[in-house]
């Protein structure tokens, strides 16, 4: 069973694409032990508690000092013992130190095909907003390693998605979501549940069954 913590910080909709997938059994050997958030008001929460999920406020201004708020981070989540962390709509750096323990097992979807609009100031509507500035035909999502950079770890998975004449940034946010963010995500889980994705040289290999 891979035991997945699930990071968030707003309403939680690829979380609540992850708990369908595992109750509708599309993911049997996957269970989520707990949901943290950096946004103690996020719907994120509230989506885990309806669904039995243990639900974590955990909120970087309570802490005194970066130093401080990494150790408690990553204290917080090896208590739970997970195999993979998720970053779902998670708007917060991970901090350097849980990155390195857990290297090569926290994930994250992005909506660009990376290395479209992403990195620093690229999430959520800037990230659409940006594409239709670019006038862009073809946008979409990207699920990958997160490392010590920004959106800069290697690509498990991407969707493309179409980018409509009439769209503004809130409907090309719902397609991209609809279309890639709640397929792709639980389908990088799957692959990786079943020890399909290997990193090699900094790249992502997918293995056969």
């Amino acid at each position: 069973m891979l035991k997945i913590a699930v990071l968030v910080s707003g309403g939680g909709t690829n979380l609540q694409a992850l708990i369908d997938h595992i109750q509708q059994g599309k993911l049997p050997d996957v269970s989520i032990s707990v949901v943290i958030s950096s946004n103690p008001k996020a719907y994120a929460l509230e989506r885990a508690k309806l669904h039995g999920i243990e639900a974590v406020s955990f909120v970087k201004k309570d802490y005194p000092d970066k130093d401080i708020y990494a150790k408690e981070l990553l204290a917080l989540i090896d208590r739970y013992q997970v195999d993979l962390i998720v970053l779902a709509g998670c708007l917060i750096i991970i901090p350097e130190n849980v990155v390195k323990k857990y290297k090569n097992r926290i994930i994250n979807i992005h909506p660009s095909l990376i290395p479209a609009f992403c990195g620093d100031g690229y999430y959520g509507l800037r990230v659409h907003e940006a594409a239709l500035s670019r006038g862009v035909k073809i946008t979409g999502a990207t699920v990958h390693f997160v490392d010590e950079g920004t959106d800069t770890g290697p690509i498990i998975l991407q969707h493309p998605v179409p980018v409509m004449e009439d769209d503004t940034p809130e409907t090309l946010q719902r397609r991209v979501m609809e279309e890639a963010e709640w397929k792709i995500l639980p389908e990088a889980i799957r692959l990786i549940s079943e020890g399909r994705v290997k990193v090699e040289d900094s790249l992502v290999k997918i293995s056969d069954r």
